[in-house]
């Protein structure tokens, strides 16, 4: 997935213009609460390029010569992580050395730089941004992050840059199956058990960063591309800058997977950031397996894993149609019943349904247990039903008044859909359309 990073130094208007970029709207937004640090990460799409949004500003603190290190730190980070950065200045006060030191910085990466001058409220403010052309970055944007003015034009500019990339990875086509969770889970020690043991073709793809390795395996039947990530901390604990980073990694090996393996340590059970870390693949319309790991570790009796499994599901709702695994690295079991179960959600995330057979199924169905009655006492009335060619499966309900259909039903469509076809540990989602 594209990533743009705002950067600056701070009191430009960037934690402003990054709100607005994540809750305008057109965008599709996902904030990812309680695994990375509180509004500084976002997704967002526009004209159809869907893009995360990092903020690299709000948290600098110490003297003035920390102050411009730590800015350094936070710019560097941002041109390794990020296809396009938008460099804040503030119109009101004009160049500030600390201005000067970051374009310096931007001037010697390889990446597009979109100088954006912030605080222009009204047209005749427009002159003030003549100067910033000095900085040397090429074109420079007019905008109001508090109004919204120019932002339209600005992002306009800077999907064009997306639109223009061209990603060459012989393995692009794929399943991508990445192994996540809380940090010392099991997860490294299950792809090794995986990779190790039979001695499976590895293909180690260069260009990778340093905290999510792809490695290819290719062996009993199947060909993956298995992810190792950093840990995922609560947002407590993720500290500064290098771990803060990794964070957005793992992220971003999530938006790029097709199935997420989440694991979970079975000695402290399912905790607060199990629950987090499983939402956000989830929010991302990844497919889903739950491995309990370190299943020897744990006294058992009779119902011991049913009463687990139920825990798991009862945390994890509503979306609890999810395949779970119990297994034991050291012990070596059901370590390939988690690359099985991985296997058949992929198959189940890819599979598509002909729109003959959803309106034969749900059409029946929706006339017997109609929706609630709409506003103004109106009759709310679906006429049509199909898949949307999407890599994800969502489904399109065509009806006269969707914006009165309320999330209950939404939920009751889903489960009718869920009840007749195997969407097993794959996100649904459900739109409805005018017509």
């Amino acid at each position: 997935m594209n990533t743009i990073a705002i950067v600056g130094r701070p009191n430009v208007g960037k934690s402003t213009l990054f709100n607005r970029l994540i809750e305008t709207k057109e965008a599709i937004v996902e904030s990812v609460s309680g695994v990375t640090r509180d509004r500084i990460y976002g997704k967002s799409d526009w004209n159809g390029y869907e893009f995360s949004v990092i903020d690299t500003g709000g948290y600098v603190h110490g003297s003035d010569d920390t102050f411009e290190g730590e800015i350094r730190k936070q710019v560097l980070f941002a041109i390794d992580e990020s296809d396009a950065i938008i460099f804040m200045v503030d119109s009101h006060e004009g160049i500030n050395p600390l201005d000067e030191e970051v374009a310096n910085l931007l001037r010697r990466s390889n990446k597009d730089i979109f100088t954006v001058v912030n605080k222009i409220d009204s047209p005749d403010q427009t002159n003030n941004i003549a100067e910033f052309y000095a900085l040397g970055l090429g074109d420079v944007f007019a905008i109001s992050a508090v109004n919204g003015s120019g932002t339209g034009e600005l992002l306009d500019q800077i999907v064009k840059v997306f639109s223009n990339k061209t990603i060459v990875d012989e393995e692009t086509d794929l399943p991508r199956i990445a192994f996540i969770g809380r940090p010392n889970v099991g997860k490294s020690s299950i792809i090794n058990t995986l990779l190790g043991d039979k001695r499976n073709i590895v293909t180690s793809i260069a260009g990778t960063t340093r905290d999510s390795i792809y490695t290819r395996y290719n062996a009993f039947g199947h060909d993956f591309m298995l992810v190792d990530t950093a840990g995922l901390r609560k947002k407590g604990k993720v500290y500064e800058n290098i771990e803060f980073y990794s964070t957005l990694r793992t992220i971003r090996a999530i938006e790029n997977s097709d199935v997420c393996v989440v694991m979970i340590d079975a000695q402290s059970g399912i905790e607060k950031q199990d629950v987090a870390i499983f939402h956000l693949a989830q929010k991302n319309n990844k497919g889903i397996v739950l491995v309990v790991n370190k299943w020897d570790l744990v006294n058992k009796e009779t119902n011991t894993h049913l009463s687990f499994e139920k825990e798991i599901k009862e945390k994890i709702a509503p979306f609890k149609d999810v395949p779970i695994v119990f297994t034991s690295v050291t012990d070596k079991q059901r370590i390939f019943k988690t690359l099985e179960l991985a296997a058949e959600v992929y198959k189940r995330r890819t599979q598509r349904i002909p729109t003959s057979k959803l309106n034969d199924l749900l059409l029946p169905i929706i006339e017997n247990t109609p929706p609630p009655m709409g506003s103004r006492g109106r009759y709310v009335r679906i006429k049509y039903i199909m898949q949307l060619k999407t890599s994800t499966p969502m489904f399109a309900f065509f009806c006269n008044l969707p914006d009165d259909i309320k999330d209950s039903y939404r939920r009751f469509l889903e489960n009718k859909i869920r009840e007749h076809y195997d969407f097993t540990g794959v996100p649904i989602q459900i739109f409805f359309r005018k017509k």
